[in-house]
C-alpha cells in the first residue's frame, strides 16, 4: 500500500480515524459512451454523442467513443476488476440508442441482453448495481425530431423507462431518471460544448424544463412497473456559488447563476416549481407561461427516494458589466457562447489553490457546503454523492505501476468533508467515485483521465492506480485512516 505513505507523518500525527455508518455504499460510476465501444454492435445506432464527435473540431483530438475502454466486450474483466477493489456498488448508465435505437418503439433485446448480463455479473460478484437511464446520449434521431426542446421527447423518454425496468427492474434497486440534466440542457443547447452542439438561449431553457418534465414522467413509469423496494433518483451536478465579494452587484451575480444552475432544477422537482427570480432573469428569452403547461409542475414533482449530487469544484463569480475582457472560469469548455442564458454578464473566476488537469480548484469546503444546504432545504431528502473526483495527469512507471498521491490527496479531502457532512445531521447513504475506468472525456477526448483504473486505450489493458488501492481499503473498513476531525476541508 505504497499509495499512503506520503501520509505517514500525518497519519503517526493523527491516529484518529472517520467512520463512516453502517450501511454505507461505496462505489464508483461510468457513463455508457464513455466507455462502452461497439458503438454500431447488436443494433445500436448513433446517439447526439457520436454524431457530435464524429463532427471535426468538436471533440479534442478527433477522438470519439467508437471503442472507448471497450467495456461492451470486456465488463467481465471490469466487474472483476471492481469485485478485486471491494466495491459495494457500481453506478452505470444504459444507452439508450442500444436498448432503443430510434428511440421509439420496441426494445432490441440484443441491447438489453448487455445489461442483463451486466446486472448478472455484478450480482454474481455480490456488488449492486445503480442503474441512470440517460447520461446525455439522446438517439440522434430524436434530436432530429427537435430534441429535449420539444415536448415529445419527455414521452419518448418515458416509454423508453418503462421498458428498460421491465428488463431489469427485478435485480437493479437503485433507479436514476437522468444525470446531470444542467450540461445536458445549457452544455448542449446553450454553449454548444456538448452534443448536439447548438448555441440558443431559448432552447437551452426550453430543454431544462422538458428535462424536469422526463424525469418526472420518467418516475411515473418506473413506479409503475419496479417493486415498491426500489429507490428512484435524480443526479444533479449541484453548484457551490460564491461571491467574488460582499458587494450588492457580486451578490446579485451569485443568486443569479444558483438559479439557472440549481434552482431550475431543485425548485421543480421537489416541488417548489420554478423560482420567481429565475423566471424574472430569462423571461426576455422564453415564454415561461407558454412553455410550463398546466400539469406539468405535479408530473415534475413525483416524489423521489434519493437525490445524487455530483460535485468537483466550487464555482466563483462576480458582475461583470464594467469588464471588456469577461472572464468565464466556470469549469464547464471553452465558447463564445454562454451555458448561464439571462445571466451573460456574470464573470466567473477561478477559485485560489491548487487545481486539477482540469484546471478545476480542489476545495472539498464546497461539497460540505452544497451537502448541507441540500440537508438544510430538505432535511428529510436523503442524498448520495453520485460523482466525486479528480483528472490528473496519470502514467505507467517502469515497474507497471501508476503513482497518484494528488488523487488520493483530493479524495481524503473530500471525503472528510462527506463524514463531516453527515456528523452534523445530513443524510448521506453513500459516495460514488468518478470513475472506475479512464474514459472518453466527452469534448476532452481521451486527454484527461479520471479513472482510479488506467486504460491503456491502444491496448486495452487495464492498471489499478494506487488511489484505486486506497480506495478499496477506505471501502473495505467503511472508515477513513490516519485524518483528524478538523482535516476535513473546512
Amino acid at each position: 500500500m505504497t499509495a499512503v505513505h506520503s501520509h505517514s507523518a500525518e497519519a503517526a500525527a493523527s491516529p484518529a480515524a472517520l467512520h463512516f455508518p453502517p450501511g454505507f455504499v461505496w462505489g464508483s460510476a461510468t457513463a455508457a459512451y464513455q466507455i462502452e465501444g461497439a458503438a454500431a454492435e447488436d443494433g445500436r445506432t448513433p446517439s447526439i454523442w457520436d454524431t457530435f464527435s464524429h463532427t471535426p473540431g468538436r471533440v479534442l483530438n478527433g477522438d470519439t467513443g467508437d471503442i472507448a475502454a471497450d467495456h461492451y466486450h470486456r465488463y467481465q474483466d471490469d466487474v472483476a476488476l471492481m469485485s478485486d477493489l471491494g466495491l459495494g456498488a457500481y453506478r452505470f448508465s444504459i444507452s439508450w440508442s442500444r436498448v432503443q435505437p430510434t428511440g421509439r418503439g420496441p426494445a432490441v433485446q440484443r441491447g438489453l441482453d448487455f445489461y442483463r448480463r451486466l446486472v448478472d455479473e455484478l450480482l454474481a460478484k455480490g456488488i449492486t448495481p445503480v442503474a441512470t437511464l440517460y447520461h446525455w446520449d439522446l438517439p440522434q434521431e430524436l434530436e432530429d425530431a427537435g430534441g429535449w426542446t420539444v415536448r415529445q421527447t419527455p414521452e419518448r423518454f418515458a416509454e423508453y423507462a418503462e421498458i428498460v425496468a421491465g428488463a431489469l427492474g427485478d435485480r437493479v434497486p437503485y433507479w436514476t431518471t437522468l444525470n446531470e440534466p444542467w450540461c445536458s440542457a445549457f452544455l448542449g443547447y446553450g454553449s454548444g460544448v456538448h452534443a448536439p452542439g447548438r448555441t440558443e438561449p431559448e432552447s437551452a431553457l426550453k430543454a431544462a424544463h422538458h428535462l424536469n418534465l422526463a424525469h418526472g414522467r420518467a418516475i411515473g413509469a418506473l413506479r409503475s412497473v419496479l417493486p415498491a423496494t426500489a429507490q428512484t433518483s435524480i443526479t444533479l451536478n449541484l453548484h457551490q456559488v460564491r461571491a467574488f465579494s460582499q458587494s450588492a452587484a457580486d451578490l446579485d451575480a451569485a443568486r443569479r447563476i444558483d438559479a439557472v444552475g440549481n434552482r431550475v432544477f431543485l425548485g421543480p422537482i421537489l416541488g417548489d416549481g420554478y423560482p420567481a427570480d429565475l423566471l424574472a432573469d430569462t423571461g426576455h428569452l422564453v415564454d415561461w407561461d407558454a412553455l410550463v403547461r398546466p400539469g406539468d409542475l405535479e408530473e415534475i414533482a413525483r416524489p423521489i427516494d434519493l437525490l445524487g449530487v455530483n460535485y468537483y469544484t466550487p464555482t466563483l463569480v462576480s458582475d461583470g458589466r464594467e469588464s471588456t475582457d469577461l472572464p468565464r472560469n466556470d469549469g464547464h469548455g471553452a465558447s463564445d457562447y454562454s451555458p448561464w442564458p439571462g445571466s451573460e454578464h456574470v464573470a466567473f473566476h477561478l477559485s485560489p489553490g491548487e487545481t486539477t488537469a482540469m484546471n478545476w480548484a480542489v476545495d472539498a469546503s464546497a461539497l460540505y457546503d452544497l451537502l448541507m444546504r441540500v440537508h438544510h432545504e430538505h432535511p428529510d431528502l436523503p442524498m448520495m454523492v453520485t460523482e466525486n473526483g479528480a483528472a490528473y495527469d496519470d502514467y505507467v512507471s517502469p515497474e507497471g505501476t501508476v503513482s497518484d498521491p494528488r488523487r488520493i490527496a483530493y479524495l481524503r479531502g473530500h471525503l472528510s468533508a462527506v463524514h463531516r457532512a453527515l456528523a452534523d445531521g445530513a443524510d448521506i447513504r453513500g459516495y460514488f467515485l468518478w470513475s472506475l475506468l479512464d474514459n472518453f472525456e466527452w469534448s476532452y477526448g481521451y486527454s484527461k483521465r479520471f479513472g482510479a483504473v488506467y486504460v491503456d486505450f491502444g491496448t486495452q489493458r487495464r492498471v489499478p492506480k494506487q488511489s484505486a488501492h486506497w480506495y478499496a481499503e477506505v471501502a473495505r473498513t467503511n472508515a477513513l485512516r490516519g485524518l483528524s476531525e478538523e482535516a476535513d476541508g473546512s
